[in-house]
């Protein structure tokens, strides 16, 4: 505190707090000013205040720093006893000190230092910061700061999947209007501030997929408008906060897969409004807690024991109880079917014992129930009879290697949404309930022996998720060698002979079905629609995934993060898994479902199946074994040659060139990169992951967004006016063709210090010497550059600019781009 002209002659107290505010002698203590409880006051270095106590002034952007008792004439709010012999100068001194530490707490100056601190602290190998964040503009203008419209003070700082790199810098704590903190899909290391716990306006702090080190700030687990705590994915280590947990305002807190220790806390149920809690993925123990009120629980993947608590039907808000791969043990509680939100239950990879309780089928209570999933689990004992009665919304039902005898309990229920039912690995005996057969949902390989043998296409109607033999004329396996186990009596599907009489309709349906119509795309791949897929299971994918185990992970990006995996067929495959943390993440899925059911492109990733439910949505992709052109492009080794370049880009124009003309909707992909160009073991280019694409009207020819592409690679339009159109595409594709043959970055230092562009930086330089601006490794097994392959080179660059216009409308299309460069590569090809 600022040292006074003399004593206070009644001054009895100002709270110290753990900011160590000094308090000058000149501040004597006397017995007539009672306390004023300053001890969340946050004092930085430079003497401003960034955080605000909650007796203090608080309104919006009206905040300022002043305690409420020594704005107004009143006394202080704590004071037990009046102010008897204080006298009016000596409170209006103390009154102005504190209104001059407001002023400048709320001077802008110490956000423009605290944004310069960070930016010292990272890098990127785009180097925007060092270009775009100086200090001769204003730094509301910065890339990725939103500033408050009346004081100019930054609300929000979003840098999402920049490749930064370096750690996050203590000052941001020195934000005290800060909202909103996403650093995530990035490369930072270190800890995470102690401070920002502090900042009085933080709803939200997203620093997921990282590589944070360190114990999460106990003052995130004690703010009270906190709203979002994301710190997934990272290495996070230490102990669970222990203390209680003050943060009313919580909804999700996410923090699985880290290396957490300790038990959950008994007061996270204080967060009454939190709905997401995942700890998955950590090394958790203890007993699982009773005081818990949330409406999703996922604790899988840890080392929780115990048992599941008996009163566990007091939790009325519970609709996700995720807790496999646990050692848990005991039996399944009745009281679970009291809770009538219920909606997923998996407790698969326990050590559950039996029975299951018969209360699990009564249609009276669990009429949400979607998910149903206990094993395996050693349970024992027979299926309940009221398993029968489970609610007509009932999508997978999951008992397997549980352990149970006796017979399949009659169906009294309605089953029609029922897509999976696995009963395998059991002793079950008698005959299968004839009500599965009005099944219409049912997924999966259909078998080929037993009862099967003498089936037809009548047995099978409604079910158009079923795939296997060729004379019932319903879709190919889309895994070949599957297998079903004799052993098992139901495996995903339990199908009986059901007698029809609508044959002649069906083949009249089968005709039309084959009747498919020829597209003018020689290149599309006849794969079937998106909805005969055979569903998978999370259960699958955290098996193929090795739970997500950070040696799979292939890469992170906007919309989610992309896993090797195996499947139990086999089959490697790319998994790409969606983010659920926040709302744009459905209508993201409901995007990419869309366009995958459009697109049959040999030059475009498939799809070869999905996983979707209210906890994970998931595309399973064809694997890339070859990476993707990114990589060819910057790896030490460069082998990279340029009728390989040509090749692939001719493939990646050819993939654009069919969502752009290939069926009468048009489809724009919107961040098309090298990192976004795939190459299979021929060395194909796939072009993939349409996490931003946007699906164009027939009567639009262009779209609007507030979700860009990335920075270098987005259109001039798209960053000044929002506007999304086949054009924006065209000029991303020019941008990375100019890549490919220079091997410099749109965002490259040496460019950006020039004060160009790519496009810019190619056409100063192509008017001097062509070669000095070509990649050298383009030649490195050639004795010496013919004629022809500068030919080739020029006819490239020239695409290249043709395609990288300013004014959309004079851009060439992806019909021209192609024609082009199969005149190229013919030329090249006759050298």
């Amino acid at each position: 505190m600022p040292r006074g002209d003399g004593p206070f002659q009644v001054l009895e107290r100002i709270n110290d707090n753990s900011y160590k505010i000094d308090l000058p002698p000149e501040y004597q203590v006397h017995n007539t000013f009672n306390m004023c409880d300053l001890s969340l006051v946050d004092a930085v270095e430079d003497g401003q205040m960034s955080n605000l106590s909650s007796n203090f002034s608080q309104d919006g952007e009206h905040d300022t720093g002043v305690p409420s008792c020594l704005t107004s004439s009143t006394s202080c709010p704590t004071s037990s006893r009046p102010f008897t012999r204080i006298q009016a100068w000596e409170l209006q001194k103390l009154q102005a000190m504190f209104m001059q530490m407001a002023v400048s707490a709320s001077s802008n100056e110490t956000d423009q230092q605290a944004l310069l601190a960070f930016k010292g602290l990272v890098t990127s190998p785009s180097h925007f910061l060092v270009n775009n964040w100086t200090k001769n503009t204003s730094f509301c203008s910065w890339f990725g700061v939103t500033c408050s419209p009346k004081r100019q003070r930054v609300v929000s700082l979003a840098l999402p999947d920049m490749q930064l790199q370096g750690t996050i810098s203590s000052s941001l704590a020195n934000l005290s209007f800060l909202s909103m903190l996403n650093l995530q899909n990035n490369s930072l290391h270190g800890g995470i501030p102690f401070g920002l716990g502090h900042l009085p306006r933080l709803r939200v702090i997203d620093v997921r997929n990282n590589q944070l080190q360190g114990s999460i700030p106990t003052s995130l687990f004690q703010h009270r408008r906190v709203q979002v705590i994301s710190l997934a994915f990272n290495k996070l280590g230490g102990d669970m906060w222990k203390g209680p947990w003050i943060v009313p305002e919580l909804r999700v807190l996410n923090l699985r897969n880290n290396s957490l220790t300790g038990i959950i806390p008994p007061s996270v149920g204080n967060a009454t409004k939190l709905m997401n809690f995942s700890l998955a993925g950590n090394r958790i123990s203890g007993n699982l807690p009773k005081e818990i009120e949330l409406q999703v629980l996922s604790i899988s993947l840890n080392s929780i024991t115990g048992e599941i608590p008996r009163n566990i039907g007091c939790l009325s808000k519970l609709e996700v109880f995720y807790i496999g791969e646990n050692p848990i043990s005991g039996t399944i509680p009745a009281s679970l079917a009291n809770i009538s939100p219920l909606q997923y239950v998996d407790c698969t990879g326990n050590r559950l014992e039996g029975p299951i309780p018969p209360e699990l089928g009564k249609l009276s209570n669990l009429r949400m129930l979607l998910y149903l999933k206990v094993g395996p689990n050693p349970l024992n004992g027979v299926l309940p009879n009221s398993i029968g009665n489970l609610s007509s919304t009932i999508e997978d039902l999951y008992i397997s290697d549980a352990q149970i005898n006796g017979l399949i309990p009659p169906v009294r229920g309605n089953m029609s949404s029922l897509t999976e039912l696995t009963l395998g690995g059991n002793n079950l005996k008698g005959n299968i309930p004839p009500e599965i057969g009005k099944l219409k949902q049912l997924q999966g390989e259909i078998p080929s022996g037993g009862v099967f043998v003498n089936s037809t296409l009548q047995s099978f109607l409604g079910n158009k998720g079923l795939f296997g033999v060729h004379i019932l004329e319903v879709p190919a396996c889309a895994n070949p060698g599957l297998q079903s186990k004799s052993k098992e009596l139901v495996l995903k599907v339990v199908i009986p002979v059901v007698i029809s009489s609508f044959l002649i309709f069906l083949l009249v349906s089968v005709l039309i079905l084959k009747r498919k119509k020829k597209g003018k795309f020689k290149d599309v791949e006849k794969v079937p629609d998106i909805k005969t897929y055979q569903l998978v299971s999370y259960h699958e994918i955290q098996r193929a995934t090795n739970y997500f185990d950070e040696s799979n992970l292939i890469g992170v990006g906007s919309s989610g993060s992309v896993y090797q995996g195996t499947l139990s067929s086999g089959i490697v495959v790319s998994i790409k898994i969606l983010d659920l943390e926040y709302e744009e993440v459905c209508k993201r899925f409901d995007t990419e479902c869309e366009v995958m059911r459009n697109v049959r492109h040999r030059n475009l990733v498939p799809v070869i199946t999905t996983c979707f439910s209210d906890y994970i949505s998931a595309f399973v992709l064809q694997y890339m074994s070859n990476g993707s052109l990114e990589n060819w492009l910057y790896r030490e080794d460069c082998q990279f040659n340029l009728l390989q370049r040509v090749t692939v880009m001719l493939g990646a124009a050819m993939g654009i060139e069919y969502l752009h003309h290939g069926h009468i909707t048009p489809i724009v992909n919107c961040d098309l990169k090298p990192e976004n160009i795939l190459l299979d073991d021929n060395m194909v280019a796939h072009v993939g992951y349409f996490g931003i694409s946007k699906i164009l009207a027939v009567s639009k020819s262009m779209a609007y967004t507030e979700t860009l592409g990335t920075l270098g690679y987005i259109a001039p339009e798209y960053g000044s006016e929002g506007i999304v159109s086949t054009n924006g595409d065209v000029y991303s594709y020019g941008i990375v063709l100019m890549e490919v043959l220079t091997k410099r970055r749109p965002t490259d230092e040496k460019i950006c210090n020039e004060n160009l562009d790519l496009r810019k930086w190619i056409t100063q330089s192509f008017s001097g010497s062509m070669m000095d601006v070509i990649d050298n490794n383009l030649f490195r097994k050639e004795a010496q550059i013919t004629s022809k392959s500068e030919i080739c080179i020029a006819l490239m660059v020239e695409l290249a600019l043709d395609c990288t216009m300013e004014m959309p409308e004079s851009r060439i299309t992806m019909k021209d781009v192609v024609k082009r460069l199969n005149k190229i590569k013919n030329t090249f090809l006759e050298i």
